[in-house]
């Protein structure tokens, strides 16, 4: 059989167009393969510039990321495209250079984050120490002052004398067990710290009148703008 005859043989010319055909499909697989090796790189740039929201949220992400590559390069790797040995060991190579590249950004990522989330938690421990420590700091000096000021008021302001007989005999007198000034300069000084959104207090029958009189006088308490009967203690301290 002459050279011409073999160039024309039919059998030879499907191997040709054979061949030709495998090679379209290997390229058109490993287009695709690049696009999602790019799709991929482009999630993790992204995830690298966000804000840490949600720690555990993006962990989770890289996490399923790198379980997605890991099944995608186990799949390809079992996939056999029809090209000559050379080739496929030559993509299967770089398939594994690629994917080592992405993994490698991923754990530094992942690293960043852990480290990011660390910070954070040492940052919230020590706020949370020093408001321990101002909690702490204000509840001494709430107790000295109230060992100060009952001093003071024990010798000063005592207990009015109930054997003094009343001016107007006409007015009903209270059977309400009076307080001293200490104990009730106590109970708005409690009302202060405990509910600071709302300090004032009901004025009741065991307040004394001048006692109460005597600290709306000297700015030490002011009455409710709008229900004259609650008394609050003035924030000094603020």
């Amino acid at each position: 059989m002459s050279v011409n005859q073999q160039h024309l043989d039919p059998d030879s010319t499907t191997d040709v167009e054979d061949v030709t055909h495998a090679e379209e499909e290997l390229i058109k697989k490993c287009e695709e393969m690049w696009k999602d090796m790019e799709e991929c790189q482009n999630k993790l740039s992204l995830v690298g510039t966000e804000t840490l929201t949600d720690s555990n949220a993006q962990l989770s992400l890289l996490i399923m990321q790198v379980k997605c590559l890991t099944a995608e390069l186990s799949q390809w790797q079992k996939e056999t495209p029809e090209m000559i040995p050379l080739n496929e060991e030559f993509l299967v190579t770089l398939g594994k250079e690629e994917f080592q590249k992405l993994r490698h950004d991923l754990e530094l990522t992942l690293s960043t984050i852990q480290s990011k989330n660390e910070k954070l938690k040492e940052d919230l421990e020590r706020i949370f120490n020093e408001l321990k420590t101002k909690m702490h700091d204000i509840k001494e000096y709430k107790e000295k002052l109230l060992v100060t000021l009952g001093e003071f008021l024990e010798d000063h302001f005592p207990l009015p004398d109930r054997n003094v007989k009343k001016k107007k005999k006409t007015v009903q007198e209270s059977t309400a067990q009076l307080i001293t000034l200490h104990e009730m300069l106590e109970i708005l000084l409690n009302r202060l710290f405990d509910v600071p959104h709302d300090p004032y207090v009901k004025i009741s029958d065991s307040f004394w009148p001048p006692y109460i009189e005597l600290l709306l006088r000297n700015g030490i308490a002011l009455r409710h703008p709008e229900d004259p009967t609650r008394i609050r203690l003035e924030a000094f301290h603020q």
